[in-house]
């Protein structure tokens, strides 16, 4: 048993002469009056016996139970102190101590400042005791807790300051209560959102404003040039890959790609297993976050030494139409907020990718028919991304300031619905063909065979009838395996092949027209204007003699045949 025994004085503030004469002899007695405050630090373990009288015993349990209050503040992760009128602090707990160097003077300020404001309401709006409600708590509508926000420039940390005021027992106004809270992280996201937000709105915004006035080179370079410069200036990510699905081979086709030397020929599917990471998010519609390539079943080598993987797919209304695979050279480099953030930037890609699939011949055949198909295939996914924001909003009750921003990314989502509903026009190109109508024999095209190489029955047909029209002979193949035959058979004077087809690509049908002939032209087309399997540019070193991007003009057709045949 301890030495030490603990008296505590009670109002009457008389001890017993004869039990401190018994006592002191033999232990360490320690005299409290528990008519002063007793100091939270004291603890009654500390005593063998503790001597009180009834009255006394009232204050030892009161500070009893301030002790266990001091406990659970002192645990919290926010700041608290306790501050007079010239904004001196005269208590904090151990949060508050731990970045009191960084905000103390904002919060002596503030304090000061919120002491003066209250003592002013008080006095216009005096009553009996303080205004408390029945829980207890401060109540009044017109005293609402002060609110302060403050940023330490040397750290650039964010910090949110709430000040209440605190009553005696009869109810005076003595001191204010501060909390302190940091919102670096919360801010930051906030920031993230604003900015990610205003990308993709730009991204989308881009194609809608300029839908008839640039050329479909120029729309694709537009587009990558913005979904690099966002994705490595608000995202981060600096070296990603872009692959959009092809419906008919279920592939995984790369749009582009940023500083990633690995692979980007490698084939990919749409498959849980066997295809990657890349393939398992597409079949799955989940996004995957990968901390350790080494251990992880799902992981094919990308980029050289990538410790950390991010891919999130490419949604436009329920269907996944490509992915996004960011790869980090350091280990947990991505975060369920870099998640969250990707997935938005995602939507925003897909709806815009869409836009420009919606520029492929065969969706188009009159202006109205383009209106219409545009107006439904944005209104949907824009519908998505107002719907994941919605549902951030549940995870950020209390966080006032990020539910404003992403209330703001919810209007601006439906401000970009109702401005494509003015678009009128779809864009023109190829699907003009069908009405151009028969035109005078050129006589550099009679007799000319051209192969015409195209999944897609309205456009292989189409551009069959225009070179007829001037003269041609024109044979047609329905996919690369097709046409690599017809080519074996029958000398042709030009080859006219799209890029992606079942069981042959058109690079592929080049190759093979240049072993029977190196002499005969070939002129490739693609649907979006890029080169999935860079077939483009290694054609292009190999004598390829052009390339048209869908939709084309007559014009634009005809022009790169009179180069290709080498007539006026």
């Amino acid at each position: 048993m301890s030495k030490s025994i603990l008296m505590l004085k009670g109002k009457s503030g008389s001890i017993d002469d004869h039990w401190l004469a018994l006592l002191k002899p033999h232990f360490n007695v320690t005299i409290l009056d528990t008519s002063e405050h007793i100091h939270a630090s004291f603890n009654p373990d500390d005593f063998g016996a503790i001597l009180i009288s009834p009255d006394g015993f009232l204050k030892l349990q009161k500070n009893s139970n301030h002790k266990q209050a001091v406990d659970i503040l002192n645990n919290i992760d926010e700041g608290v102190c306790i501050a007079n009128q010239d904004g001196m602090v005269l208590w904090a707990n151990r949060k508050m101590d731990d970045f009191f160097d960084l905000v103390k003077d904002a919060v002596s300020e503030r304090s000061q400042k919120a002491f003066g404001y209250f003592t002013r309401k008080f006095k216009t709006h005096p009553s009996s005791g303080p205004p408390v409600g029945k829980n207890g708590l401060f109540d009044d509508k017109n005293l609402r807790p002060r609110k302060y926000s403050y940023t330490d420039e040397e750290t650039n940390r964010y910090f949110e300051i709430i000040i209440t005021p605190m009553f005696d027992a009869e109810g005076h106004f003595i001191q204010v209560a501060t909390v302190v809270r940091e919102a670096t992280s919360s801010r930051r996201l906030q920031q993230r959102i604003d900015a990610i937000d205003k990308a993709g709105s730009e991204l989308v915004r881009l194609e809608a404003e300029n839908f008839n006035t640039l050329t479909v080179e120029k729309r694709i370079q537009l587009l990558q040039d913005k979904i690099i410069r966002y994705a490595t200036r608000l995202l981060h990510f600096d070296r990603f890959v872009v692959r959009l699905l092809h419906r008919k081979t279920n592939q995984l086709e790369v749009l582009f790609g940023v500083d990633l030397p690995g692979d980007m020929d490698a084939e990919v599917f749409v498959g849980i297993e066997n295809n990657g990471i890349t393939g398992y998010v597409a079949a799955t519609g989940r996004s995957y976050i990968c901390n350790d390539p080494s251990s992880d079943p799902h992981y094919i080598p990308g980029m050289d030494g990538a410790c950390s993987t991010l891919t999130v797919p490419l949604r436009l209304h329920d269907k996944i139409i490509g992915t996004i695979n960011v790869e980090s050279q350091k280990r947990s480099a991505f975060s369920e907020e870099d998640r969250q953030m990707a997935e938005i930037f995602g939507r925003y890609i897909a709806i815009a990718v869409n836009i420009l699939d919606l520029m492929v011949v065969e969706r188009h055949h009159t202006t109205g028919q383009a209106a219409n198909d545009l107006n439904r295939q944005i209104s949907d996914p824009l519908s998505n991304i107002i719907n994941d924001v919605s549902t951030l909003l549940e995870d950020y009750i209390g966080h006032d300031d990020i539910r404003h921003r992403l209330q703001a990314v919810i209007s601006n989502a439906d401000s970009i619905k109702n401005a494509m509903k003015d678009v009128k026009e779809g864009p023109k190109g190829i699907c003009d063909i069908r009405s151009h109508g028969a035109v005078n024999v050129k006589p550099g095209f009679v007799d000319k065979r051209l192969l015409i190489v195209d999944d897609e029955e309205f456009i292989r047909q189409t551009i069959a009838d225009v070179v007829r029209d001037y003269g041609c002979i024109a044979d047609i193949a329905r996919d690369g395996r097709e046409a690599i035959s017809l080519i074996g058979q029958k000398r042709y004077d030009l080859v006219i092949s799209d890029i992606k087809m079942p069981y042959a690509t058109g690079y592929e049908v080049f190759l093979a027209t240049r072993k029977m002939d190196e002499s005969i032209p070939v002129i490739l087309m693609t649907a979006f204007g890029y080169d999935p399997d860079h077939s483009i540019v290694r054609a292009n070193r190999e004598g390829l003699n052009a390339v048209l991007s869908k939709p084309f003009k007559v014009d634009q057709l005809i022009h790169e045949i009179q180069k290709a045949l080498k007539v006026e």
